[in-house]
């Protein structure tokens, strides 16, 4: 997930994402919380949470969080980041700044990214699953990482609130 702006776009995270929290081995948040409250549910709900920061978070999480986070699952390796630039560019951005992995978790945008770089590298972005500005539904991603082969992705898309 990402951009989950809490409790400035909503005032709680939508009840099928966080049904999802105990069925996940890690959760990624791609940053901008807004609030440490999110922060400390999912720290309390998530066997592993990778999260980095975003433009909208502040000190407190800024001082608990990374700009980037790192993680090796099931032989791939992952990362997490806000921020990548603008849609144009962006696999050659991050093929070259990320080169070292395999795949790489961001947001900012809102909007779902699904893509492969030159090279391999997997770019994907989950949307917010409480703010979905000019997007359709709100949204989030779950997949499965089995024999370093990521699989199973799904972009599940939110009922209106």
């Amino acid at each position: 997930m990402s951009d989950t702006h809490l409790p400035k776009r909503a005032k709680e995270l939508p009840a099928p994402l966080l049904a999802e929290l105990p069925r996940a081995d890690v959760v990624f948040h791609a940053g901008d919380w807004v609030d440490t409250a999110t922060l400390d549910l999912l720290e309390s709900r998530s066997r592993w949470l990778v999260g980095v920061y975003g433009n909208n978070d502040g000190p407190e999480l800024r001082a608990r969080l990374p700009e980037s986070a790192y993680a090796e699952l099931g032989g791939l390796r992952f990362g997490a980041v806000h921020e990548t630039g603008p849609a144009q560019g962006r696999e050659a951005r991050c093929a070259a700044r990320f080169s070292d992995l395999d795949v790489l978790v961001f947001g900012h945008s809102h909007i779902p990214w699904d893509t492969t770089a030159a090279g391999g590298l997997r770019l994907l972005n989950p949307g917010s699953p409480t703010d979905r500005r000019r997007q359709p539904h709100c949204t989030y991603m779950t997949a499965t990482v089995t024999d370093g082969t990521l699989t199973d992705l799904v972009l599940h898309q939110l009922p209106p609130r």
